[in-house]
């Protein structure tokens, strides 16, 4: 199933293997996905004489991994390749201590004093980009806390299962049996949904306060730029963000970056991250501010977990998130019909009818991609006309499965209380209402700005933007924002990043000045 250049590699990451791992498996021989897992583990065991497996005959198709003869609490209910084999690979490098995606100490430290037991199954569809995220931060969390499980169970093998809990999103978690989770979520997502769950006993990062000469919140574009600028100068530098990249990181493809002319969001969240790691900065990631107060000079920012940070300029670059619809039924049928991730959740609609909503670039690439799963694709725009660029309007127009409607809103999600069945949309000009059937929904109406925990100290627009001068001066003196949280018009990456830069200007000079 390997082939041998994968092999090599492979051998390299597991040379320094301490302990020993054993791929116990549990499955029938008339399994159709049987002789494809035995390959694969094969394969795997193969590259380190660390690795072995055995093998009984047993119901459906799992195996656990185990250290030492011990279990682990982790599981897969699958074949692990595609986006998943990532995930396969790093619970092994984990577990012997020599993993790269463990958080930071504080939010470990969060982890650790989870109150278990907790009994966690994640399902998946091996084609979703977002799944292995989701499956790795809890995997991680399996390996610190001796009292969490993990299962991954892949939903094309297990389909009647994922029937039965009619599933129609991807990564859905459930915990000890009830819905935690779906969709897209990064490790700081997951863990505050644990905690409010279970509860946590203190820890050791709470209360912790740490001084620096400027906070950056916000890992993206803007914020690594922000950082980077200011480390320049020789200012101790913390970035606080709920993730390093931001919303960058549910970008697929990026080909309007000048000078690089494709690139991914994950790929670009990573080189960010990398150019961030090569100055003095320190990085806490996976926090969600709580409150930011002011004491003269001084701002003071408390996170999730209790820590607390103080300093004299903060530049906010906090970025937007999906802007929902806000019409009846979209709450309850989000991950039984309504989506946000045509990536991740496509493929459950192969064959079937859906809408998307919004004709910008976002919904109209997420249009053409669906068209080549689903029979048909219909998209409604609430404007009279498209804001697509051209190019994307004339590829799906020419596209004999997809319809599309401008001058139209959506008013409400209908579904037979388990999943979507139709929506109601509205004619604007003659104010006729009617409903489409169909089985899913897509919404893609942009972003909306992440500034809630910002608003009661700073003055905000309509959109809810922070507003800013030329220099990214906010209206209090030391707090500075950039990039899609700010009022500058346009929202791209490459304008976010020339954001960053000036905020970080504007508050070193501010410092040689005196204002803070």
């Amino acid at each position: 199933m390997l082939d041998s250049i994968i092999k090599e590699q492979i051998k390299t990451i597991f040379e320094g293997l301490e302990a020993e791992y054993l791929f116990d498996i549990t499955a029938s021989q008339q399994h159709e996905s049987y002789k494809e897992l035995l390959e694969l583990l094969e394969d795997v065991s193969s590259c380190s004489d660390k690795i072995t497996f055995r093998i009984k005959e047993g119901e459906g198709l799992s195996f656990m991994l185990l250290r030492n003869e011990k279990e682990t609490g982790i599981k897969f209910r699958a074949v692990p390749n595609g986006h998943e084999f990532s995930s396969l690979l790093l619970a092994i490098l984990n577990l012997d201590g020599k993993g790269k995606n463990f958080p930071d100490e504080g939010i470990c430290d969060r982890v650790r004093a989870l109150n278990g037991p907790i009994r966690l199954t994640t399902y998946v569809s091996l084609s979703c980009t977002n799944c292995p995220d989701v499956v790795q931060a809890l995997n991680v969390m399996t390996t610190l806390n001796n009292g969490i499980w993990h299962e991954m169970v892949d939903g094309a093998i297990n389909q009647a299962e994922v029937d039965a809990l009619k599933l129609q999103g991807v990564p859905a978690v459930y915990a000890d049996g009830e819905l935690l989770h779906v969709g897209r979520g990064d490790f700081g997502t997951l863990l505050e949904k644990l905690e409010s769950r279970y509860g946590s006993k203190k820890n050791k990062s709470e209360s912790l306060v740490k001084t620096y000469d400027v906070v950056v919140i916000g890992g993206g574009p803007a914020g690594s730029s922000a950082a980077i600028y200011s480390a320049r100068k020789g200012l101790s530098v913390a970035v606080i963000a709920e993730r390093i990249g931001g919303q960058v990181k549910d970008t697929v493809g990026i080909e309007n970056f000048i000078s690089v002319p494709q690139t991914t969001g994950n790929q670009l969240a990573n080189d960010l991250k990398n150019h961030m790691t090569c100055y003095p900065i320190d990085l806490f990631e996976h926090r969600k501010i709580e409150e930011i107060g002011i004491d003269g000079k001084k701002k003071m920012i408390k996170v999730t977990g209790g820590e607390q940070f103080i300093s004299n300029a903060v530049i906010i670059a906090t970025g937007a998130s999906w802007r929902k619809l806000n019409i009846p039924g979209e709450e309850k049928y989000t991950g039984h019909g309504v989506a946000f991730c045509p990536h991740c959740d496509g493929p459950f609609y192969k064959g079937k009818q859906v809408a998307v909503i919004g004709g910008g670039n976002s919904g109209i690439e997420a249009a053409i991609d669906l068209a080549g799963i689903c029979s048909k694709v219909t998209v409604f725009e609430f404007l009279d006309e498209l804001k697509a660029d051209k190019v994307l309007q004339e590829k799906a127009m020419s596209i004999p499965n997809v319809d599309i409607f401008t001058g139209t809103q959506a008013t409400e999600i209908i579904g037979d209380g388990e999943k979507v069945k139709g929506i109601r949309v509205k004619d604007r000009k003659t104010e006729i209402e009617r409903v489409v059937d169909l089985d899913g929904i897509f919404v893609q109406i942009g972003l909306a700005p992440n500034s809630r925990a910002f608003s009661e100290i700073l003055e905000t627009n309509r959109s809810g933007e922070i507003v800013i001068d030329s220099y990214c001066r906010t209206n209090v003196p030391g707090i500075y924002a950039a990039g899609d949280v700010s009022s500058v018009p346009f929202k791209q990456i490459i304008i976010s990043m020339g954001e960053g830069a000036k905020a970080a200007l504007a508050a070193f000079e501010d410092r040689l000045r005196g204002v803070i």
